[in-house]
């Protein structure tokens, strides 16, 4: 039987991590012999981030990486931190907001700030984007976004259960096209990737945190091949 090739996921997080690979080296290297290594490790990246994404460029590619190189500490390539949070109401209803930019459905998110801890950035972004104030419960899941394949950035996912306190429904106007209150039966569309992934569904995350359950944090488990493409015995 033919063996499963790579998806598009599979290959950009491929190209991501050789592509941090090459950053880092050139932020730590002085030698030019490294350093013509560490450029060739960024088109290679390309090379595969181009087989991915169809849109995009390799000279492109490789210049934006390379604009982004620093110099030692600064310069070692790490993923992003996005903050969520899963919101609920007395009512059991999932706090969603649709975004301006994609025009899908997902909970509130945003960026890490400096300056914050993370579950400061969970109250701040719901209540700039929702006009919902809430109270932090815990911390429910942390993901690695590339890995779940819901972005095209290296970015780790931190997750927090919140309860609403107060507010009236808002959307920023200029990160949010709408903003709402959803039961599971009145759900609304398109809601963002990885909504009815099985074990890895946000959605059933989302109710069952609301509903009470009160599970350990879920994380994406390690891998003895991380790089190996599943077959479907893996999944």
């Amino acid at each position: 039987m033919m063996e499963k090739g790579p998806t598009s996921t599979e290959l950009l997080r491929w190209s991501e991590a050789l592509a941090g690979i090459g950053r880092t080296g050139l932020a730590f290297t002085d030698n030019r012999y490294e350093q013509e290594r560490f450029e060739e490790v960024l088109a290679v990246a390309a090379d595969i981030r181009v087989a991915a994404v169809e849109e995009a460029e390799h000279e492109q590619v490789v210049a934006e990486w390379m604009k982004s190189v620093g110099s030692g500490i600064p310069g070692y390539v790490t993923p992003k931190i996005a903050v969520g949070a899963i919101v609920g109401n007395d009512e059991g209803e999932l706090l969603l907001v649709k975004r301006a930019d994609v025009g899908i459905w997902l909970y509130p998110t945003g960026w890490a700030d400096v300056g914050y801890s993370a579950s400061e950035v969970a109250v701040k972004e719901v209540r700039e984007e929702t006009g919902i104030d809430c109270r932090v419960e815990r911390l429910v899941a942390l993901y690695d976004g590339l890995r779940l394949g819901f972005s095209i950035v290296p970015l780790y996912s931190l997750v927090f259960h919140c309860t609403a306190t107060g507010g009236t429904l808002e959307p920023h106007p200029l990160e949010c096209a709408d903003v709402g209150w959803f039961s599971r039966d009145a759900l609304p569309e398109p809601l963002a990737p990885g909504a009815h992934e099985g074990e890895r569904s946000w959605l059933d995350l989302a109710f069952a945190v609301i509903d009470g359950d009160a599970s350990e944090v879920a994380f994406d488990p390690p891998r003895d091949e991380p790089w190996r493409t599943p077959t479907d015995a893996d999944e």
